[in-house]
Parts: structure tokens; sequence; C-alpha cells
């Protein structure tokens, strides 16, 4: 199960994630609730996935996480302590967070997704929801911004199943694109399970990059104006991912042999990149 020791921070630092990098243009206090937030996402994630522990117990601890941040109850966990009391601070319902616990709950016994809608009922719960308490937290203040961050949300999530094919394939067994989609391209579950790389799984695969770039330019054109500044580390996040998505897609998805990550060169031109554009933005008082 989770080290319930750690704090925030150090659970944060384990995990090695681009949000860092996205985070770093944040003000101290905004940098630290999402922290906060991103460990919480981080620990009830890392419960779902714990080969070591039974379904049972798992839900178990799963459902006593839910009820602390449903009832706002600090049980003197480094990690829940912290969370709870966001909500409140940045007026946020505190059923958004019940829903991220409930969609990683689902990874437990629910590996196959027959339709695309019912992927993207499982894509809000576990990213758009999670973009959504992001924006409260990075201080955006349209109501539009919160149709960006869904949006946006089903866009890195998907980008992250297609990135993840052989991983999630080969370490749990999950296959989390659509069945009806590999029926349409004449894939079989065994064959990725397989981790056969042909011709129709690059079609198949093809296919659901389409669908991520549409969501990307969807997201773009919802981005309000007004927030642009505010939503720079949901921004940056979605470049690193825009650009993983288009690294797959040149090298033709090679997803049973490697994970494709960005190079920390680009990476850090990324940072450098928004976070000029933030410093600029606020030092002329004007949207960048």
């Amino acid at each position: 199960m989770t080290d319930s020791s750690l704090s925030s921070t150090e659970v944060a630092q384990r995990a090695k994630s681009n949000l860092a990098l996205a985070l770093a243009c944040l003000p101290e206090e905004r940098r630290r609730d999402m922290i906060s937030f991103y460990a919480f996402c981080r620990v009830v994630d890392d419960i779902a996935d714990d080969v070591a522990t039974s379904e049972e117990e798992k839900e178990k601890e799963l459902h006593h996480w839910k009820q602390c941040v449903s009832e706002g109850i600090a049980p003197g966990h480094p990690v829940l302590d912290e969370v709870v009391h966001l909500p409140r601070k940045y007026g946020f319902p505190r059923a958004w967070l019940t829903e991220i616990v409930d969609g990683v709950a689902s990874d437990i016994v629910h590996v196959r997704y027959q339709t695309y809608e019912e992927l993207l009922t499982y894509c809000y719960k576990v990213a758009s929801v999670v973009g959504l308490v992001s924006a409260e937290i990075f201080g955006a203040t349209q109501l539009r911004a919160r149709d960006y961050a869904v949006k946006l949300g089903y866009a890195l999530q998907l980008t992250n199943i297609i990135r993840d094919v052989g991983q999630d394939a080969r370490e749990t067994g999950r296959i989390y694109l659509p069945l009806e989609d590999l029926a349409k391209f004449g894939v079989t579950e065994r064959e990725i399970l397989e981790g056969r790389h042909n011709q129709r799984f690059i079609q198949l695969m093809d296919f659901e990059y389409e669908r991520a770039r549409q969501l990307y330019d969807e997201a773009a054109r919802l981005l309000p104006a007004q927030d642009r500044v505010a939503l720079i580390p949901a921004r940056m996040m979605g470049q690193v991912y825009f650009e993983i998505l288009e690294k797959l897609h040149r090298q033709r998805y090679p997803v049973f042999e490697s994970r494709c990550r960005l190079s920390a060169a680009r990476k850090l031109w990324i940072l450098i990149r928004y976070m000029s554009r933030a410093w600029l933005a606020r030092w002329l008082g004007i949207a960048s």
C-alpha cells in the first residue's frame, strides 16, 4: 500500500512528473497547493495500481480517501490533511475530489471500454476533473476556463492512453482503447496484449491520434483570453503532451518497444518559452 509518511513534496519528487515543469511559473502559495493536489492524485492512483494489494483492500482504502475529501476530514495523513482544505480555500465542489477517487477506483476492476463514450466518461473523472480543480488553483476567473479544462483533460488523457498502450497491456493487462475501435480496424485484444505492431494497429492508432488532435484544437478555441496568463501551467502541459502525440505519430507508434518522452532540452525550451510569456504579460499588464 502507500507510504503514509511521505509528504506531498516527497510524493511529487518521486513521481518525476511533467507537472513540476508546468508549475514553475506559479506564485509560491498556488504552487504549494498544486503540489498537494498533485500528490493526492498520485497517491490514489498508486493505491488503485498496487499489484501487491487485494482488490478488497484497495477499495477499502480508496473509500477512506473518498470519505475524507467528501466530508473535509483531516485524518493525520500528510497528503490528505493538505488537500481536504483546498475546496473551501478555492471555492470548488468537494465532489470534484470524490470524482477523481471514483475514476481511479474504476481501474481496479474495469479494464475494458466498449465505446468511445464510455472511455470519455472515465477520462472526465481522471483527467478533466483534475483540470477543473487545477484551473481554480491556478487562478482562472472565467467560466469558459472550465470548458477549456474539460476538453484539455480529454486530450491529455487520450494522449496518455495512446502512449501507454504497450505498457498498460504488458504490466496490467489493461486495454483502454475502445473495443469498438479495435473491431473497426480488425485489431484483436490478443494482438495488443502480445505487442503486435502491424499495419492494422497503425491505422487504429492514426484514428485515435486524429481524435486527440481534434481535442487539442477544441481546447485551444475554448481558452478564454482573460485567463491566458493564469492558465499558463495548463498550456505548458498541453504543449508537452501535444508534442508527445506528434512524436508518436511521426514514429508510427512504437508503443510496444518504448515509452515516448520529450528530451530534457525540449522541455526546458517549453518552460522558458511559456515563463517568458508569463513574465512579459504580467510586467505589461496584458494577456499572453
